[in-house]
């Protein structure tokens, strides 16, 4: 069983503060206790999701999102019969409580310790000018960007690799050799690289149109070659495999305050005022899964972003599932944006934290 210290809270705990267990526990999972001990409910990646998505604030408590009903076992239950309900209803653990519904552990299934292996393609695109960043890319693609001490493309490689994913293919087209050149064919990384080249700029999905025929008939993960995340890869896979869509969108909650106080009118009468409003939105994140069948939806040399690609497969009544991100992502637009991730980067940080 592992220790529950780094991965308890209590039911007046905020969802922010969930978000940080999730982070740092390592476990996948919260365990909401009373004053008690007693095991009052769990909160997973999955539930922080569907919270986001209603717009539930983080500094809401853990009961407006938390499963107030998850499946347990007694700590006089035999292992065998604790991994076995595990098995049955395929669960990543399990809180262990005993006869008085207190917590006293959580079980995991042994064989999640392995390291796993995702023969799933990796299409990274790093084709861009990154014109916002000028002069910085003057000589050198954007992501070829040092981040701390290697580039950014390196640093999204590594989570990938991490996380058990090593079939690679990287779109180029400005200052192509460069690329190139430092990854090779990705052996010095203990993986395989392959590339596809653009003749001339072909939007931020048309590349998809250039991959081979006969990549594996797996759902291929796509990202931008200019964002930084510590997004779960591994359950991003997962949750695109169960929503049965054709395609995955990974967005992230964006708010923007109105400067002023709105005012709201009806038949030429004020009916109330809002003092400067915070308006939410879901803004695309740069990171995507889809069926390998979305290969045959770009023809060669199609010029198209990946918004109308999206769109296209929802007006021919195709599945465009979502995936909100709560974790730490960085869209490296602009200098302001490097400079602070750099800083970030130069004083420690990193994506493993």
């Amino acid at each position: 069983m592992q220790n529950l210290s780094e991965i308890k809270l209590n039911i007046t705990d905020s969802i922010e503060a969930a978000i940080k267990v999730l982070h740092h526990g390592g476990m996948r999972v919260a365990l909401v206790v009373d004053k008690n001990n007693k095991l009052l409910g769990t909160i997973t990646d999955g539930d922080i999701r569907r919270g986001i998505l209603n717009h539930i604030e983080m500094n809401c408590s853990v009961k407006e999102i938390m499963n107030n009903n998850p499946t347990t076992a007694f700590s006089s239950d035999s292992t065998e019969s604790v991994m076995l309900k595990m098995k049955n209803r395929d669960l990543l653990h399990i809180p262990i409580i005993d006869s008085n519904l207190k917590l006293v552990g959580l079980e995991t299934l042994q064989h999640l310790t392995y390291a796993k292996k995702y023969d799933n393609p990796v299409f990274l695109m790093a084709g861009g000018f990154g014109k916002r960043l000028h002069p910085l890319t003057e000589d050198t693609p954007k992501p070829m960007l040092n981040i701390g001490d290697q580039p950014i493309l390196e640093t999204i490689m590594k989570r990938f690799i991490k996380s058990g994913f090593h079939n690679f293919y990287i779109s180029t087209y400005y200052k192509a050799e460069m690329i190139r050149d430092y990854f090779g064919d990705g052996s010095s990384l203990g993986v395989h690289i392959k590339y596809v080249t653009e003749k001339k700029p072909l939007g931020t999905a048309g590349s998809i149109g250039l991959l081979p025929k006969n990549l594996p008939k797996l759902p291929i993960l796509m990202m931008n070659g200019d964002v930084l995340t510590k997004v779960d890869f591994e359950h991003l896979l997962k949750t695109h495999v169960e929503q049965k869509g054709m395609a995955t969108m990974c967005i992230r909650e964006y708010d923007i305050q109105i400067p002023f106080g709105v005012v709201n009118i009806e038949d030429q009468q004020a009916i109330n005022f809002l003092e400067k409003p915070v308006k939410k939105f879901f803004v695309n994140a740069g990171i995507y899964v889809f069926e390998p069948e979305m290969i045959n939806k770009v023809k060669v040399d199609e010029n198209i972003d990946m918004p109308d690609l999206l769109d296209q497969q929802i007006k021919e009544g195709q599945r465009v599932n979502v995936f909100p991100i709560h974790e730490y992502w960085k869209d490296i637009g602009h200098i302001k944006e490097f400079q602070s991730v750099s800083e970030s980067f130069n004083n420690g940080f990193t994506l493993d934290d």
